[in-house]
């Protein structure tokens, strides 16, 4: 399927995710998370809908859900045979998030590397160089539509060697439609590092180039980004550049309960 990568079941949830972008669009409590179909409004897009998602697809992703409902929504998603896995939420408004950012970049990137292009085309073989970094660093990619802003406003970063391999990418876009309080929030992610360059504040860099735009190209007011409790270097990282916990919202994908995590 061009512009998909990953496994058979990975790429089915891209397509469909990229498929209902005019759906997304129109409908209260929608929203796009990029490998799958979201919802951040529970009540505006129904149970009705939101089941018959999980019983399509076997997996929803939900976003900037008022942790004062997330026992509500996991209880609601046990009833049906799901969990809920969580990541602890990062936000920064513009004044903050730039004010860190343009200090790294303000510093360079890391020696021997430089900003490459971003990808314009959803299927080429530049593309396709960077979905494989990022499956090679552990990151589930999103579709090279997605990536390259083909279905909706985004900004896909990429660092490398002047003539040589990618080095490092990161991506931001904006989920939320018109009817969402978060409408002008940016989400960012898919930070992606090589092994070989990690150690050299090369993530912080790569982060903030993608925040740079996302403010800047993107328009955005606020950018919120997902860490998992567990990753120390990924926190340190978003707060670097200006991020900081915002414990009053919860993110997360709904899985089968006997399920592996759907990412890390």
């Amino acid at each position: 399927m061009s512009g998909y990568f990953g496994t058979e079941v990975q790429q089915r949830l891209q397509a469909q995710a990229e498929a209902s972008v005019d759906f997304i669009t129109a409908t209260p409590g929608a929203c796009q998370t990029g490998r799958t179909m979201g919802c951040d409004d529970p009540d505006r897009l129904g149970w009705e809908l939101i089941d018959k998602i999980l019983n399509r697809d076997g997996v929803c992703g939900f976003r900037m859900i008022p942790a004062s409902k997330a026992d509500e929504l996991k209880s609601r998603l046990a009833r049906v045979g799901f969990r809920l896995d969580t990541w602890d939420v990062f936000v920064a408004d513009r004044a903050s998030a730039l004010a860190a950012s343009e200090a790294i970049i303000d510093r360079g990137a890391p020696g021997g590397l430089v900003d490459q292009d971003q990808p314009a085309e959803p299927d080429g073989a530049y593309m396709a160089r960077i979905q494989a970094h990022m499956a090679a660093s552990g990151v589930v990619p999103f579709s090279g539509s997605l990536l390259a802003g083909a279905s909706g406003p985004a900004t896909t970063v990429v660092v490398g060697e002047e003539t040589g391999p990618v080095a490092a990418t990161a991506h931001g876009y904006l989920p939320h439609n018109s009817y969402s309080s978060y409408h002008r929030y940016a989400w960012g992610g898919l930070v992606a590092v090589s092994g070989s360059q990690r150690g050299r504040g090369l993530g912080n860099y790569i982060n903030a180039r993608m925040i740079l735009n996302v403010f800047r190209d993107l328009h955005a007011t606020h950018i919120y980004e997902l860490v998992s409790a567990s990753n120390i270097p990924s926190r340190r990282m978003v707060e670097s550049c200006g991020l900081r916990p915002d414990p009053a919202v919860v993110c997360g994908v709904a899985t089968p309960s006997d399920g592996a995590r759907f990412t890390r």
